[in-house]
Formats: C-alpha cells, structure tokens, sequence
C-alpha cells in the first residue's frame, strides 16, 4: 500500500484516523504499532517476518548497548575511572563488540537482500528503516541517549507507517518525547491534511505526469530523439523525481502531523542551490545529515585538510551511490556529482567560488546547477551504461539520431509544455509561500479540497504510480 493509493486514501487512513481517535492516551502506540503493521503488511506480507525480526533483534542490540553506558553529559570520567577504570574498560570492550555485531548485522542483512544473496527483491522500506535502526544504535552506544526499555515505544518507532517506507529519516531523540507523550487534536488533524494535499497533488498531478514524457521518449527509443527532446524529457526527469520524493515527503509530514508527531523536513528548493553542495544539503535532507553524521564526520569530515576531505567526500558518495543499487550507472552518477563536489571546494578554497555568488555570477551558478544536476539525473534513471552513452550523445549532439524528427519535441511541447511550466514554477520557493498565504482561508481550503479529490478521481482512472525510491 502507498499513500498515492485509493485503498490508502479512502479506507486505510480514514478508518485508522477514526481508531486512533477514540483510542486512550496510553493505547495510541498500541494502535499505531498495529495499523503500521497492517500497512506494510498489505504491500507486502511475505516481508513483515523480516521486518519484526529486524526490530526484535536491534531492540535487544540496543539493551546491550546501553548497558553501562554514560551520558555524554555526565561524563565525569577521572574519579569515575581511577576506582572502576578495569571494571569501565571490560565493560567498553563488551559494548563495542555488540556494536560490530550489530552494525555487521544490519549492514549484512540490507546488502544480501539488496544484492540478491538473500533472494530476489529487497523488502519495502529495508533500506530507511536500517539506517533508522543503525542511527538509534550507533547513537546508544555513543551515549547521547539512554537506551529504550518499552519494545512498544520502540517498535512503534521503527515501524511508524508515515515514514517506514521512505523517511524522512529521523533520531530517536527527535522522536522519543512524542511517544511518551504527545498532542492529538483537530489542529493537528487539518494542519496535517493540508499538508499532506500538497504533496498528494505533487506526486499525483505534476509527478505522474510530467513524468509521462521519460516514459515516452524510452518507448520510442534514445536513438531517434531529437536533442531538443533528449533535453526536454531529462528536465521532466529531473521534475519527476523531486516532486515524486518530495510529494511523498510532505505527505510523510503531513501523516505525522495528523498523529502528533514532527518529522523533519527533507527538502528545501533544491533547484534554487547555486551549487552542487548546496543542492544537496536542500535534496534529501536526513539522507545527507545520516551520511554526514555517521560516515563524513567520523572519518574526520573536513577537518584535516583538503586531501582528507576529498577521500572523505569519495566514501560518503561511494556509499551513496551503491546504496542506491548495484549497476554502474550509480557510480557514474555519485563520481560525477563527488567531483562536483570537490572541483567547487577547490574553487572555494582558491577564491574563484566569490564570482559566483552575486549579479551575472549567481545566475551563471543557477545555469551550472540545473544543468549539471539534470545529466546527473540521466545517469540515475539509465541503468543500461550503452543507452546512456547513446542518450547523453544525443543531449549534446555528438551521436546522430536514427530516425530523428526534427518537430519531435515542438509535438512534446504542445503536449507537456504547461506541465513543465508548472514544475518550474513548483521549484521556486513561491509555491511553498503561496501554500502558507492560503492554507487556513476559505478559498484556499477549498482548492485543497478540490485537490484532493481531483486526485482521488486521476487515480481510479488511471491507477496509482509507485513512489520511485520504493526500489531503494
């Protein structure tokens, strides 16, 4: 089951909305527990087992991990070690062998599935809610926590159904207050809604659509489209892709909302960076702040010198890009974007970096962005490495077209031109102003509505589209 879904949208949530209503203060975890479980288990049962059995087993990871354990805070350490030191130091070495193993254990059971060791098709969500898992672990053992004794406060966690599949990733810190205790009201409720509308009407409306000219060109074949077209269709690649996630994002946030919880933000105008760093601190954001926390910064981050930051730079996307999938294309697609990365820091560090940041500089900088950002966006999409070679020629016009028309993206524009507008449109910061404007007034209530609806029809009549990150 997805949120962009009719099962979801009419019968799921409606009836799990009414439970957890009338259910007690003390029973709301129970309920959500279960309608997470229900939830999964309707896209996909054959998974729950290894779901549960993930939850079950870090859940004691974590008991033995906090064993002992100090708080970063109440490190006294020198007193505290002079009497106990022996005690503290086998105690140490305990919790960081359950740490290995833990570590070892998540990471093994994510790559044998993602890599097919563990059989065909990686289970829905293994790869947000094992770094969910991974975050509480690692967190524990590093004290910046105590460990959670309740199974159900931490199940419920884990498995929470707004963000099991596909986050917004978030610390159990972040988390922890709203499961022991939180607000649930009719604010919430319509604040929730509205929000979730947007994203609907991002992924329903402008994702799915837009995204209908990708599918076509990869219909008719790379080798006969024309470079116009070649470019056309990766712009609304690169706009499907962010409303699809982003949709699904906001409607993450807005089911959270709704059930008295705050998931983070995980986009920010991304297409308004002015550079490939900056997009992705505003792409993805608990993704990127996951990588940073538990691989960048503890490898030294960029604290050693331009050298070091480099090789540091190189693991987090090597990570990144194999943690997307297996094919070559990934790398392709984190290489490019790491040297990116690295030529700009460079360029930083040199003093180049300050031509970009005002008049001429800064739109030349929007023009680098968007450009670099959608051939990247290529790499991501094109999983054969020779039809991209063939694609990525025609968008530069060094391959020739087989059968190339030369009114074949004038026939695209006529058809996807308004679509395209709008997502352009939806990548400026103005949409998310104009939702604040509107939202609580009358009118604007009543065009969510009408959204809304609007949705729920373009899905019983033309069915419901997977969230593209569901794959990952």
């Amino acid at each position: 089951m997805i949120f962009s879904s009719t099962e979801f949208l009419l019968i799921f949530l409606p009836l799990f909305l009414v439970l957890y209503s009338l259910a007690p203060r003390k029973m709301k975890n129970v309920i959500l527990l279960s309608g997470s479980l229900v939830f999964y288990a309707y896209g996909e049962p054959k998974s729950l087992l290894i779901l549960m059995l993930s939850v079950l087993v870090n859940y004691f990871f974590g008991l033995h991990l906090g064993r002992g354990a100090m708080r970063k805070e109440g490190r006294e350490g020198d007193k505290y070690n002079s009497k106990y030191g022996d005690k503290r130091r086998r105690q140490d070495r305990r919790r960081k062998g359950w740490l290995i193993a833990a570590v070892t254990y998540n990471v093994a059971v994510l790559v044998g599935f993602k890599y097919g060791i563990w059989g065909e098709g990686l289970p829905l969500g293994m790869s947000f809610y094992t770094f969910q898992m991974l975050s509480y672990l690692i967190d524990v053992y590093g004290g910046k926590y105590e460990r959670e004794i309740s199974f159900l406060h931490l199940a419920t966690y884990m498995t929470m159904f707004p963000q099991l599949l596909s986050g917004p990733l978030t610390g159990y810190d972040e988390q922890r207050g709203s499961l022991y205790s939180r607000e649930y009201g009719r604010e919430n409720v319509e604040e929730g809604l509205k929000v979730f509308t947007l994203g609907l009407a991002e992924k329903v409306l402008l994702a799915d659509r837009v995204g209908l000219l990708w599918n076509e060109v990869q219909v008719t074949g790379v080798e006969s489209v024309s470079t116009p077209l070649a470019w056309m269709a990766a712009i609304a690649y690169s706009i499907r892709i962010y409303f699809d996630f982003n949709g699904y994002s906001l409607m993450a946030i807005g089911l959270g909302r709704m059930l008295g919880f705050q998931l983070p933000e995980n986009f920010r105008d991304p297409y308004m960076a002015t550079s490939v760093r900056d997009f992705y601190r505003r792409w993805h954001i608990t993704l990127g702040r996951w990588f940073g926390k538990y691989v960048y910064i503890p490898l030294g981050g960029n604290r050693k010198g331009m050298l070091r930051t480099v090789r540091n730079l190189m693991a987090v996307w090597f990570l990144t890009a194999v943690w997307h999938g297996s094919t070559a294309n990934f790398l392709i697609w984190g290489g490019m974007l790491c040297a990116a990365i690295v030529l700009e820091r460079l360029a930083e560090a040199s003093g180049l970096a300050k031509y970009g940041k005002t008049g001429v500089g800064r739109l030349f900088s929007h023009f680098y962005v968007w450009i670099l950002i959608t051939v990247s966006w290529v790499c991501f999409a094109a999983t054969d490495i020779e039809g991209l070679q063939v694609y990525l020629g025609r968008m530069f016009g060094v391959v020739p077209a087989a059968a190339n028309s030369a009114v074949d993206w004038k026939n695209a524009f006529e058809n996807y031109g308004l679509l395209l507008a709008a997502g352009a449109f939806a990548c400026t910061p103005w949409l998310g102003k104009l939702f604040q404007k509107c939202k609580d007034g009358i009118p604007g209530m009543a065009v969510l509505a009408a959204l809304f609806w609007l949705c729920v029809w373009m899905l019983q009549r033309e069915g419901q589209n997977p969230f593209l990150y569901l794959g990952f």
